[in-house]
C-alpha cells in the first residue's frame, strides 16, 4: 500500500472507527417503544442527518432505506479517497447486487413492480451512474424478461444459472447464493493484487464464509455434488480440497466436522437440528469477521483499516435496520440485542 491517498483514507477510517455506536447506544435504540421514539433516539446519534428526510408515518423500511443511502455515501467516499481499489469496488458492488437480488426474487415470486420497488434503493447506483441496469430489470414484465435485460452485464451467466437451479428446486435462497457468488468472485480476484496481510485476512474470511456456507446450504437443499461445486469460489488448493471433502461428506454434521482441523474449528455448531446449526454457524462466523474487522485497527495507515471500516459500518447499518424492524414488530429488546452483530461486552 502506498501513496498519500491511502494515508488519508486510513486516517478517515480511524476517525469513523471512533464514531461507531457502542453496545449501550444500540440498547437504548432497541428499547424504543415505537418507531417515533426510535427516530427521536436515532436523531441523537451520528445518524441524525441520514434519517432527517424520512417521512411520517415511519416504517422500518423507510428508515432502512435512508440508512442504506448513508452507507452508500460512506462506502463511495472511502473508495473514492483510496482511488482505484478492486477490493473496495467489489464491496461497493454489494449495493447493486442486493437490488438485483430483490428484483429477481420478487419477479420469481410474482410480486408487482410497486411491491418490489418498495424494497430497493437506487442511491448507490446513482453515485456511480449505473441506474439503468437495475431499472431495466425492475420494469421487466416477468422473471424471464428481467434475466434477458441483464444479458449484457458481466455476470449474466451466473444469473441464468440461478434461474435454472431455482426453477428446478423452487428455493428462493438460490438467488441469494448465486448473487453472493458474483460478489465473492469479484472480491477473490481483486484480492490477488494485495500484499497487505491483514487486509487479505479480512477479505479472505468473507470468501471462506461464502464458500463454507454455500456447501452446507447446498447439502441442506439436496443439491447434487456438481451443483454445489458450481457455487464455490475456492481461493487456494487447500481451500479447494477442504470444500471438496465437505461436499462429499455423508451428512451436514460430517461436513461441519471437516472444519475441525482448520482455524474455524471453534465455530463448528454443536446443535443437532440442521437448520438451527446452520443459523448458529452463520452467526458465529459473522461475529468472527466482525472481531477481525475490529482488530484491523491495530496498525495505522494499513489498507486493512480501510477494509475494516467498510465492514464495520455495514454491520452497524445492518444492526440499526434490524432494530427498526424489531421495534416495528414489537419484538422484545433482549431478543433483538441477541441477534445483533456486536462486541460481546
Amino acid at each position: 500500500m502506498g501513496g498519500s491517498k491511502n494515508v488519508y483514507a486510513s486516517v478517515k477510517s480511524y476517525s469513523k472507527r471512533g464514531k461507531l455506536l457502542k453496545r449501550s447506544d444500540f440498547q437504548i435504540l432497541a428499547e424504543s417503544r415505537d418507531l417515533d421514539e426510535l427516530m427521536t433516539r436515532i436523531k441523537n446519534t451520528i445518524y441524525a442527518d441520514s434519517v432527517a428526510d424520512v417521512q411520517r408515518p415511519y416504517t422500518s423500511q423507510g428508515i432502512e432505506s435512508a440508512l442504506r443511502n448513508h452507507l452508500a455515501d460512506i462506502h463511495y467516499s472511502i473508495a473514492k479517497s483510496v482511488g482505484n481499489s478492486g477490493v473496495l469496488d467489489a464491496y461497493y458492488m454489494k449495493f447493486i447486487v442486493s437490488n438485483l437480488k430483490s428484483i429477481l426474487k420478487g419477479k420469481a415470486l410474482g410480486k408487482s413492480q410497486e411491491e418490489i420497488e418498495s424494497h430497493i434503493n437506487l442511491h448507490a447506483e446513482e453515485l456511480i451512474k449505473q441506474r439503468d441496469i437495475v431499472i431495466k430489470a425492475l420494469v421487466a414484465k416477468d422473471l424471464e424478461e428481467a434475466v434477458s435485460s441483464l444479458n449484457s452485464v458481466e455476470f449474466s451467466e451466473e444469473i441464468v444459472k440461478a434461474v435454472t437451479l431455482y426453477s428446478d428446486k423452487k428455493n428462493i435462497q438460490i438467488f441469494d447464493t448465486y448473487f453472493d457468488k458474483i460478489l465473492i468472485q469479484h472480491l477473490a480476484s481483486a484480492m490477488k493484487n494485495y500484499a497487505d496481510k491483514d487486509a487479505t485476512k479480512l477479505v479472505g474470511m468473507d470468501v471462506d464464509f461464502y464458500n463454507i456456507l454455500s456447501v452446507i446450504r447446498g447439502k441442506f437443499w439436496g443439491l447434487q455434488e456438481d451443483q454445489i461445486q458450481d457455487l464455490i469460489v475456492p481461493q487456494t488448493p487447500t481451500a479447494k480440497e477442504l470444500l471438496g471433502r465437505m461436499i462429499t461428506a455423508a451428512t451436514i454434521r460430517d461436513a461441519f466436522n471437516e472444519l475441525s482441523n482448520t482455524k474455524y474449528k471453534n465455530l463448528i455448531p454443536q446443535i443437532e437440528n440442521e437448520l438451527a446449526a446452520i443459523a448458529e454457524f452463520e452467526r458465529s462466523f459473522e461475529m468472527a469477521i466482525y472481531q477481525t474487522a475490529l482488530r484491523s485497527f491495530t496498525k495505522m495507515f494499513s489498507f486493512a483499516t480501510i477494509v475494516g471500516i467498510t465492514k464495520l459500518t455495514a454491520f452497524e447499518v445492518r444492526n440499526l435496520a434490524a432494530i427498526a424492524f424489531a421495534v416495528e414488530q414489537k419484538i422484545p429488546t433482549e431478543i433483538t440485542m441477541s441477534k445483533l452483530i456486536l462486541a460481546e461486552i
